[in-house]
């Protein structure tokens, strides 16, 4: 990078913390906190600059995000960099070693619920629309910033809303500033999720009738699921699919045997092991199940959410642009397969391509001490920059 390009992005790095200081020390923990008061901070910085923008609300009518377009004039395919300002709970706050809303800066960590995933990549994306507002005339398509409030209840409200705006152009792809300086994540393992309801005839603890509660029936389900067959690396796809039990209950107090005890089953799909094996897989258990421990009523397989798997090539977009931005600043980057899924497996199953992760280091994401590193953040916001400008043609 140039000694004027370096001069230029640290100046602008300078900015983005300033914005993202102001981001964190507005708590936004989803489910806990308002919104308004995190999000007044964002419109008053883009009306102070100019930025169109609006308020995404759901179905409901609840707020669920910010939208900033800035159209090109020349045709052209848009494009979306998208970061959420709502975040984790604290968890035991007396854990921290510094207050969760510090915003605070400590030997070039920027401290604080948030820093990391993702209120920081919000400010950058700002700053990026903010640069790019005086010379839209010459761009192809455009560019929308999402800046997401319902990501870490898991409903991904801000998404959906601008996925279903008659208003908003329709992304070619979209880029999530998810944090990490050694990858570009392209891909993830999609999911399938059930909940299962285990019957049983309730009884005395102390009757001399033998019953085989819920419970009892339940943690034999388990034992079979855990046990269950499941298909190893197969394919370009880098990682296996996995089967979670994530919630047990049943029952309460001492001397009764409850008649239902309710699981939730938490599979981790790939392109070889879809959505349609996983729900073959737990209702074989199932039936397994009841028909070694028979009851009365038969256990109950609720399906509650399902995800796609998703992958780019090197060489898709966004991917590719974000790959060679990176590599033109010369940082040694590879493309990832995260484990964990993301709002780009939402938007794999809507046929929208997306990167899913690149940015500054980090420490304590959705734990104790969360923290992001500031001394990669000049080259950071320059990839960004770079692969946005690819992609509209600057």
């Amino acid at each position: 990078m140039s000694d004027n390009l370096q001069q230029a992005a640290e100046a602008r790095a300078a900015s983005v913390i300033e914005l993202a200081q102001e981001l964190i020390r507005r708590p936004s923990r989803a489910g806990i906190d308002e919104y308004e008061p995190v999000l007044g901070v964002l419109e008053d910085w883009l009306t102070t600059r100019a930025l169109p923008h609006r308020r995404l609300h759901d179905a409901a009518g609840e707020l669920v995000g910010l939208l900033v377009e800035i159209p090109g004039g020349r045709p052209g395919a848009w494009w979306t960099l998208d970061a959420c300002v709502d975040t984790a709970p604290y968890g035991d706050e007396t854990a921290w070693s510094f207050p969760p809303d510090s915003g605070d800066i400590v030997d070039s960590w920027l401290r604080g619920r948030g820093a990391a995933d993702s209120k920081l990549a919000a400010a950058m994306f700002c700053h990026i629309a903010a640069d790019l507002m005086p010379h839209a005339a010459d761009l192809h398509g455009g560019l929308a910033v999402l800046l997401d409030v319902d990501e870490h209840t898991g409903g991904f409200g801000g998404a959906r809303a601008y996925l279903t705006d008659p208003a908003a152009a329709r992304p070619a792809g979209v880029m999530i500033g998810y944090p990490g300086l050694d990858d570009v994540v392209v891909g993830g393992r999609g999911l399938w999720r059930a909940g299962v309801a285990v019957h049983a005839p309730s009884g005395h603890s102390g009757s001399s009738r033998a019953v085989v509660g819920a419970i009892s029936r339940a943690a034999h389900l388990v034992r079979l699921l855990d046990a269950a067959d499941l298909p190893s690396v197969d394919g370009a796809f880098p990682l296996p699919p996995k089967l979670s039990i994530t919630s047990f209950h049943g029952g309460q107090g001492f001397s009764v045997t409850p008649d239902r005890c309710d699981l939730n089953v938490d599979i981790r799909t790939t392109p070889t092991f879809d959505a349609h094996d996983a729900e073959t897989l737990v209702r074989k258990a199932v039936a397994e199940l009841d028909a070694e421990l028979p009851a009365p009523t038969p256990t109950e397989v609720t399906p509650v959410a399902a995800w796609p798997p998703f992958r780019l090539a090197e060489g898709e977009q966004p991917a590719a642009a974000l790959l060679n931005a990176a590599a033109e600043a010369g940082l040694m980057v590879r493309a990832k397969t995260a484990g964990p899924s993301n709002i780009g497996n939402l938007l794999a199953g809507e046929g929208i391509p997306a990167t899913a992760g690149f940015g500054v280091p980090y420490e304590g994401l959705h734990g104790i001490d969360e923290r992001a590193h500031l001394a990669e953040l000049p080259q950071v916001y320059t990839v960004y920059r770079r692969a946005v400008l690819q992609l509209l043609g600057g």
